[in-house]
């Protein structure tokens, strides 16, 4: 699903047969202004993404941008101003907040977690765990925030877990019938495989063909073990129980990636108002 029929869907769930509030109240022909005002710091996100939905909504709105993605954000700031048809931005303004407040939330907080990598070679990363049909949206809000993109879907690399590894039957069995298929396909996919002990990572090394080694819910001690066995010869990545409490520990490590899912499932939007600005008369 693309961004424009994000929009529309969305747009088409909220108004139905029509905005009944805004067409009582406002006259078919009345003109306004509003501003889309900050009421808690942290990074924005979703911006442009707000002028396509102004414009899907109705195109001859005016909206100027103030403050651009990416960009950290205060208490009181004006994000966007946008004038035109009152009926057309009241239409937008809850689709608008609610995409912008989410995607904030999680640049926010991704920002914050990208912190406590300074100084380390650690870069931090998402992953699939996002809403439905929302992924690209979550995800770009990830790289606002400072962080990387992991795979996309199912289909843009591979990924060894344990569920597969024991539905296969061992992890040599999961890796071989790996590159068979790639093979066979004619597919040059990266390959990332999960180990949760020392004894899956031993069988990993000994077996190969692969690009990454994910560690599974080792400990910051473990990890740096693992992260020492492993070095020159495979990507490494972190995942599982990290917590903003324990991120640094993992990233002092010298491991080259660390996942976590709360970016995109464990969300806490950033506050934001759209507000009419009045004029004097």
């Amino acid at each position: 699903m693309t961004i424009d029929e994000i929009i529309e869907a969305a747009l088409r769930e909220d108004i139905g047969d029509g905005d009944h509030t805004s067409n009582a109240c406002i006259p078919a022909d009345a003109k306004g202004s509003a501003q889309l005002l900050v009421k808690e710091s942290g990074v924005v996100a979703g911006v442009e993404l707000a002028h396509r939905i102004f414009h899907h909504v109705d195109a001859t709105l005016k909206v100027d941008v103030r403050i651009v993605d990416g960009s950290p954000i205060a208490v009181g700031d004006v994000i966007l101003t946008v004038e035109g048809s009152s009926r057309s931005i009241l239409k937008a303004e809850r689709l608008v907040l609610n995409f912008m407040q989410r995607m904030s939330g999680i640049a926010t907080h991704a920002q914050r977690l990208v912190r406590l990598t300074d100084g380390t070679n650690t870069r931090l990363l998402d992953t699939r765990k996002t809403t439905p049909l929302l992924r690209e949206l979550e995800k770009l809000a990830v790289k606002l925030g400072g962080g990387q993109n992991h795979r996309f879907g199912l289909y843009d690399m591979v990924m060894i877990k344990d569920n597969h590894i024991d539905m296969a039957g061992g992890l040599a069995q999961a890796l071989h019938r790996v590159k068979g298929h790639l093979a066979t396909i004619g597919k040059d996919l990266r390959v990332e495989v999960e180990v949760r002990d020392f004894d899956e990572l031993e069988e990993a090394l000994r077996v190969g063909g692969f690009h990454r080694i994910m560690l599974d819910n080792f400990t910051p001690e473990k990890l740096k073990l693992a992260v020492e066995t492993i070095a020159g010869r495979y990507e490494t990545e972190s995942s599982g129980g990290i917590t903003e409490s324990n991120l640094r520990e993992h990233a002092l490590t010298g491991v080259d990636f660390i996942s976590v899912g709360a970016l995109t499932h464990h969300i806490r939007s950033l506050d934001m108002s759209l507000k009419a600005v009045h004029h004097s008369p």
